[in-house]
């Protein structure tokens, strides 16, 4: 793929060794632009779903990060670690011969719903200006404050119950970090766990089954990238005063429910992202140059 007029949502399955930030530098040259984001970051050891905006939607990008999450991963209980993941050295190990799978699945379910988790050290969360990760190369560690999450769905299974080796499935929302989770079950049952094999299946609607390596994507369009968000469609002389940015009356629009919305033109097109501003008002959070 060249040329610089391209614009879209690509789906990429990111493969373990690389950050976030390689798939973006790689994205930039296989699409022959500069303008590449991604929105929710995956760690270098963890694969799966990494979501690209291109182009004009690199605008997008804020409305895909807060969608939830999927993941599977293995639990292994017994050992702790500097970075509460398989990439960290060993900080103590118990004994959690006894545990049985009934035992790890109701430590699990103490978890699903609204819950506080503190953020890794090895995480990308600024504290006093600085990123958690930066600070736990230098070897330093900082408190931090817990940050409410939710745990839409846990379920653990046995892969190698001997072992202390469990299977790891969770929907979450944006914003958790599933290697703490991993580590919290641990503690809850009385030792330590860490996680390992992690890889995102979905983003929203965006799954796996869709991505496609970083060196032969395919590229969604903009109406396509906001699927997941109500879309409303309106005729040429409406759609003329969303894309000049008009605060609209809801009705106007049509716009039901809490948005945002997805405002289409006559030809299927994205022309703007607009959200609720006052009682029976919206207003552009987003204009798409036509």
């Amino acid at each position: 793929m060249s040329g610089s007029a391209v614009d879209g949502l690509a789906v990429i399955d990111k493969e373990a060794g690389w950050t976030s930030h390689d798939v973006v530098a790689k994205a930039r040259g296989v699409f022959g632009t500069r303008k590449v984001g991604h929105a929710g970051t995956l760690d270098p050891d963890a694969t799966g779903v990494l979501l690209l905006g291109v182009g004009r939607a690199t605008r997008l990008l804020r409305f895909l990060t807060p969608l939830p999450k999927q993941y599977v991963g293995e639990l292994v209980l017994g050992a702790e670690t500097t970075t509460l993941d398989a990439a960290g050295e060993v900080t103590a190990v118990h004994d959690m011969s006894g545990v049985t799978p009934e035992q790890v699945a109701q430590a699990a379910s103490g978890f699903v719903g609204n819950i506080l988790q503190i953020p890794p050290m090895v995480s990308a969360v600024r504290v006093g200006g600085r990123r958690l990760h930066e600070l736990a190369r230098e070897g330093v560690e900082v408190e931090r404050e817990a940050r409410p999450v939710t745990v839409h769905e846990l379920a653990v299974a046995p892969l190698d119950a001997d072992a202390g080796v469990y299977r790891m499935e969770v929907t979450c929302s944006s914003g958790t970090y599933i290697r703490s989770l991993a580590a919290d079950i641990g503690t809850a049952l009385g030792g330590g766990g860490h996680l390992r094999v992690l890889r995102r299946i979905a983003i929203g609607s965006f799954a796996v089954d869709e991505a496609r390596p970083v060196d032969a994507p395919v590229l969604l369009s903009m109406a396509e990238a906001l699927r997941d968000y109500p879309a409303v469609s309106v005729d040429e002389a409406l759609g003329q005063r969303v894309g000049s940015g008009q605060v609209l009356a809801a009705d106007e629009l049509s716009a039901e429910g809490e948005g945002p919305w997805a405002v289409l033109g006559p030809q299927g097109h994205l022309l703007a992202v607009y959200e609720a501003h006052l009682p029976g008002v919206v207003k552009p959070a987003v204009v798409i140059p036509q």
